[in-house]
């Protein structure tokens, strides 16, 4: 199966068989077995230099601290660069691992294959999380707003923030006059590629651009990263933005509309859009894709699912040993408990990772 730059979520119902529970961060209670300790990771040492998406930083942050606790001797260093800069530096090999908010195209799983050489590429889904659409409107900390009205903001069809459109879905607010300012990355990120991705889906007769990591529309406010597009939405008012739910800080954030209710974003919330799908067909073994479904009833409909890369084998085995050790405490209990409780992130459950942990310990130098 050919996989374009973002997987398109009318073609297939992406998360059948994810199988994420925010509960499972510890045992299986079936089994009464942990999954991905990282006891083996004790007698590393060395730097390893990775980059890429930024909605993962504050996860990333506490993987590295928790990883360096255990093995005082490793330094590992992560550039928020955005997802399309990670993306290029492992396929250069400037990066050993790196992060990314899209799974790789046919194009870039060539080139990333061709660099890897025999081991191949190893890609999994690290980190899922809710894209909060946040805005800085004074006295203000919710309101709720259909996809229809999404779009058409960020299209810059609605201009104001007391437009019928806005006013008719929140009656209790005191919405202002005030001019609505879009703020959008302006990097190649993922975090826009799945936003877009969520538009173009739900809603194609109003966001009828593809989805991309570059966003679309010139003339509006954009600025670098996540945390850059939550700066600049901060620093003025009646801006509004998207970026990963744990980076927003103080901005107030919007319950969207689904299926005839309006949902405010939450771990679980995001989780439950990945419990349905199926993994994309006509991947290697260690790739792991999948299509979202953002349409489900109940459920937060604005998620991105982050992966990690790496390479099967690599050129010397002190490389491979850090990889590997860092991926495994990723996907241990402790990885995951750590991510979600530093980054709000819906830990994996279980089953993926166990899905997931073979390819990772298949690392090796060649």
């Amino acid at each position: 199966m050919k996989i374009s730059r973002f997987p398109r979520v009318g073609s297939a119902v992406m998360v059948g068989a994810l199988a994420l529970s925010l509960a499972a961060c510890g045992s299986d209670p079936s089994t009464g077995e942990t999954t991905g300790t990282s006891d083996e990771t004790g007698d590393l040492s060395g730097e390893l230099n990775g980059g890429g998406a930024s909605s993962q930083e504050n996860a990333m942050e506490a993987w590295r601290a928790g990883f360096q606790s255990q093995n005082p001797d490793v330094t590992v260093n992560y550039d928020p660069v955005g997802s399309g800069g990670g993306r290029e530096s492992f396929i250069s090999g400037a990066y050993p691992f790196a992060g990314s908010d899209a799974a790789l195209d046919d194009d870039e799983m060539a080139d990333a294959e061709a660099q890897c050489g025999e081991g191949g590429v190893i890609q999994y889904p690290a980190y899922i999380s809710p894209v909060a659409v946040a805005f800085n409107l004074e006295g203000v900390d919710t309101l709720n707003m259909s996809p229809e009205t999404i779009a058409n903001i960020f299209a810059g069809e609605i201009t104001a923030w007391d437009d019928e459109a806005i006013a008719d879905d929140n009656p209790d607010a005191e919405l202002p006059s005030t001019d609505i300012t879009v703020v959008h990355r302006s990097d190649d990120s993922g975090t826009t590629e799945n936003f877009q991705e969520y538009l173009h889906t739900v809603v194609p007769d109003v966001w009828t651009w593809e989805a991309e990591g570059i966003w679309p529309i010139k003339g509006q406010e954009s600025a670098q990263g996540t945390s850059g597009v939550v700066s600049a939405a901060q620093a003025g008012e009646g801006t509004i933005t998207y970026a990963d739910a744990s980076a927003i800080a103080d901005l107030g954030t919007v319950a969207v509309g689904v299926g005839g209710d309006f949902v405010e974003y939450s771990p679980e919330a995001a989780a439950a859009v990945v419990e349905g799908s199926d993994r994309i067909e006509g991947t290697s073994d260690n790739v792991f894709a999948y299509d979202l479904k953002r349409d489900i009833a109940g459920t937060y409909p604005i998620v991105l699912v982050s992966y990690h890369l790496a390479c099967g084998t690599y050129e010397d085995q002190a490389t491979a040993d850090l990889v590997k050790g860092f991926y495994t405490y990723i996907l241990s209990d402790e990885g995951q408990t750590t991510a979600a409780d530093s980054a709000g992130s819906a830990p994996l459950s279980t089953k993926l990772r166990e899905d997931f942990l073979p390819a990772v310990e298949s690392i090796t130098a060649g």
